[in-house]
């Protein structure tokens, strides 16, 4: 009997509240280039702040303290920020703090399948 393959994480999808901040500085959908995503996403901490966007967001959009990171701020901000430049997360200033979101519409549309992966990857033991 071939082994049983297990159903993907599903992905959570939440509407957009209206009344949002605008975003920070991005590149457009049609710049998003595979290269620089997949370079963003060569970090496993970058790579489990998405998967921790996809699977067990709560709300719209997330405030780093909400990833339960055990890292400085500065490192943190230095991550949000390389997700956000290459594309993959959008981001919005509310007040003080910096809420965050991945753009599955745009990266659905570019690269169909990739967050399906990053959904699935299962990290290594440390």
């Amino acid at each position: 009997m071939p082994p049983t393959m297990a159903a993907p994480p599903a992905i959570k999808e939440l509407p957009e509240p209206p009344g949002l901040p605008e975003p920070l500085p991005e590149p457009a959908a049609e710049d998003l280039r595979l290269e620089t995503i997949l370079g963003a996403l060569s970090d496993p901490l970058r790579l489990r702040i998405v998967q921790k966007l996809l699977l067990e967001r709560e709300r719209f959009d997330h405030p780093c303290g909400w990833f339960g990171i055990d890292r400085p701020k500065s490192s943190l901000t230095h991550h949000f920020k390389a997700l956000r430049e290459a594309g993959v997360i959008r981001q919005r200033q509310y007040g003080l703090e910096r809420r965050s979101h991945v753009r599955r519409t745009d990266l659905d549309a570019r690269f169909p399948g990739l967050l399906e992966l990053v959904a699935a990857w299962t990290p290594d033991a440390p």
